[in-house]
């Protein structure tokens, strides 16, 4: 083999080393936890490495033409193929093949880490999206933290609440009112879901997840001021108008042992846009 031939399969081991390196810089990336970056390079490194050996491979070993043969016949003819045959065979051209074979390796391995997460500890899209961060005894509060007792929601008023810890989290916002629990008809079921007359709902329209961010007191109606849907408040938060086509989802609640105002668990049904079901 000519010194041209030998340097090339050196770039090409040096290139396919480089993703062994990549890939290890990447598991390592991924394991440590704390460095995305570290991941990203590896990554980048790995796949440079690759197509930095093939690309020389293709150019440097394989044999480069121009070959004109006719249609027939379709078989090498058998010089062809004993050289072929040896060229695979020679024990020069091991190396190239070896660091291939560790470079993919390698690099698979590095790829089934971010897979793991995944499957085994990335969460269900669908669970995800149908829950949110309210739970059994999880205190109100509003945006700058404070608790929120009956006495501070006052009539024909809207207060924004959030679920005490997650101020932070947009899906969990409701919208917490003070009726007269005489004139309630909720659907059935939610009849114990309000503590005397202050009941929540989810403050994300369904229609496309706007807030709803009016409040029609004369009337007890919410309006999203993004494409006018309207609710009735005292109906279960049903749409009387608009292109919302789905009630706002209520929250339940209850009197905790302080005093406070706390939900008696998540919304009743998925919070915003209804993806979840066919309209």
């Amino acid at each position: 083999m000519s010194d041209r031939g030998r340097r090339a399969e050196r770039g090409i081991a040096v290139g396919f080393a480089v993703t062994v390196l990549g890939a290890a810089l990447a598991a390592f990336g991924y394991v440590s936890g704390h460095d995305r970056l570290l991941l990203g390079l590896g990554f980048g490194l790995a796949f440079a490495g690759l197509a930095a050996g093939f690309t020389l491979w293709a150019a440097r070993l394989l044999p480069q033409g121009p070959y004109v043969e006719e249609r027939e016949p379709m078989r090498s003819p058998p010089e062809e193929r004993e050289a072929l045959e040896s060229e695979f065979g020679r024990p020069a051209g091991r190396l190239p093949r070896r660091m291939l074979t560790a470079a993919l390796g390698t690099l698979g391995l590095a790829g089934l880490f971010p897979l793991r997460s995944l499957l085994v500890h990335g969460p269900s899209p669908a669970v995800a999206l149908a829950t949110t961060a309210w739970r059994d005894g999880v205190r109100l509060v509003d945006q700058d933290g404070y608790l929120i007792r009956p006495e501070r929601v006052v009539r024909g008023t809207m207060l924004t609440v959030f679920p005490e810890g997650h101020r932070d989290t947009g899906d969990s916002m409701a919208l917490l009112l003070h009726v007269d629990p005489a004139r309630l008809d909720l659907p059935r079921g939610r009849e114990s879901w309000t503590v005397g007359g202050i009941i929540a709902y989810s403050k994300l329209c369904t229609h496309a997840g706007c807030p709803v961010g009016q409040y029609m007191r004369p009337e007890e109606r919410l309006v999203c001021p993004c494409h006018q849907s309207v609710f009735d408040v005292l109906r279960g938060a049903e749409p009387v108008f608009g292109p919302a086509a789905r009630s706002l989802p209520q929250l339940p609640l209850r009197l905790g042992p302080d005093g406070v105002l706390v939900a008696a668990g998540d919304f009743h049904e998925p919070v915003g846009a209804g993806y979840w079901r066919p309209m």
